[in-house]
């Protein structure tokens, strides 16, 4: 089987639906087989299951007190909206402190005002300083010291003044 030949039987299967061919003769043996297209599996989270819970109907029941677990979380969440966030400008790893042997930039309960740097973020070997945009006290540190941050990522609380 010359070149020719081989190049014709490439074209007819790359058109044709055959995944594979053999072909044996004097000469020798030609296999020619077509790419396999990229499988793509999507995989879908299942829909969330709904329970039907009976509701009591007897006095004792009824008159139980509300879980108290609800309240601490909404009041939480009423704490942290008052608060002004300090967001990291990039992607890279957070430091409260420009060495290892030098004191933190800020504690918790230091006040700020803009212009003052708050932390470091490294990202591919460049130290950038972040500095406050806002006025007021530290309330809480959000990120864990030498831990990873994405852009716009919350680090900072501050009681505005």
């Amino acid at each position: 089987m010359d070149l020719k030949q081989i190049h014709e039987l490439i074209k007819v299967i790359n058109k044709s639906n055959i995944g594979e061919i053999t072909i044996e003769d004097k000469d020798g043996k030609v296999i020619i087989k077509q790419k396999e297209p990229a499988v793509v599996t999507t995989v879908q989270a299942p829909a969330p299951q709904v329970f039907n819970v009976p509701m009591a109907t007897s006095v004792e029941a009824s008159s139980a007190p509300a879980a108290p677990a609800a309240a601490p979380v909404a009041d939480a969440a009423k704490d942290d909206s008052r608060y002004v966030t300090i967001k990291s400008p990039m992607i890279g790893t957070f430091y409260r402190k420009s060495s290892p042997k030098k004191p933190s930039f800020i504690e918790i309960g230091d006040e700020v005002t803009p212009g003052k740097i708050v932390c470091v973020v490294e990202a591919m070997k460049l130290f950038n300083e972040i500095e406050s945009e806002v006025s007021g006290r530290i309330v809480k540190a959000l990120v864990d010291d030498a831990s990873p941050v994405e852009f716009d990522q919350p680090l900072f609380l501050v009681d505005p003044a």
